[in-house]
């Protein structure tokens, strides 16, 4: 759409009710809410992207948490993922501050930006495939709207394979720790374990191997 911007994707993302069992799993938890954060109002609704407009750096990853972005309303916003993921970045020099509390938390990103391919929380964690294909047309919108970005970092496999729908790449490119995949126009995919607490409790992903992911994310987007 030629008037697109990435304001009105946020608004279309965050009206958007595609999906039955996402719109039921989501407004559910917002009920019903979790013990530690009874006294929070929920946003409850899809969750939109987030950054920098000029960003050089795209982050992606799989879906909002339960209790993260499906209450905070921001990506990464108020779980654990996001924890170790802002931390990183702003050792990186992609965050004003190590931390994601709020959306009034006064947190901004420098030369990055964070989207998900699925917006909505999903039951365990797993979107359904018909469900990543309603969403991923958000994606390719911010895709295409963030023309200055080098780099996308793939938080977990399941990114990767959504960037890799979303740009049609074939073969669709292998998932590895550290794996880097250059695009034809230039862009560099760059794959990285994703910060879940799965991988984070047990050693599988430590704060040095995504700093060193942060930091090729770097380098990659300045040369």
């Amino acid at each position: 759409m030629a008037s697109d911007s990435l304001e009105q994707v946020a608004v279309d993302i965050t009206a958007c009710r595609k999906c039955p069992r996402l719109v039921e799993w989501r407004e559910q938890v917002a009920r019903e809410k979790t013990a530690r954060f009874r006294d929070w109002d929920y946003w409850g609704r899809p969750v939109p992207g987030f950054g920098d407009p000029k960003a050089k750096v795209l982050i992606v990853g799989l879906a909002p948490a339960a209790h993260g972005g499906n209450r905070t309303g921001r990506v990464f916003t108020g779980d654990r993922s996001g924890d170790w993921l802002f931390a990183a970045m702003y050792r990186a020099g992609f965050a004003n501050q190590p931390f994601a509390i709020s959306r009034d938390d006064g947190l901004e990103l420098i030369g990055a930006y964070i989207a998900a391919i699925v917006r909505c929380a999903p039951p365990a964690n797993k979107p359904l495939p018909e469900e990543r294909a309603n969403c991923l047309p958000y994606f390719e919108r911010e895709l295409a709207l963030l023309k200055d970005v080098r780099v996308i970092v793939c938080l977990g496999a399941y990114a990767l394979e959504g960037v890799s729908l979303a740009l049609g790449l074939r073969p669709r490119p292998k998932f590895g720790h550290g794996v880097e995949h250059r695009l034809a126009d230039g862009r560099t995919i760059l794959c990285t374990y994703h910060p879940s607490q799965q991988n984070t409790f047990t050693g599988k992903l430590t704060v040095e191997m995504l700093d060193a992911i942060f930091r090729r994310a770097r380098e990659l987007a300045e040369s």
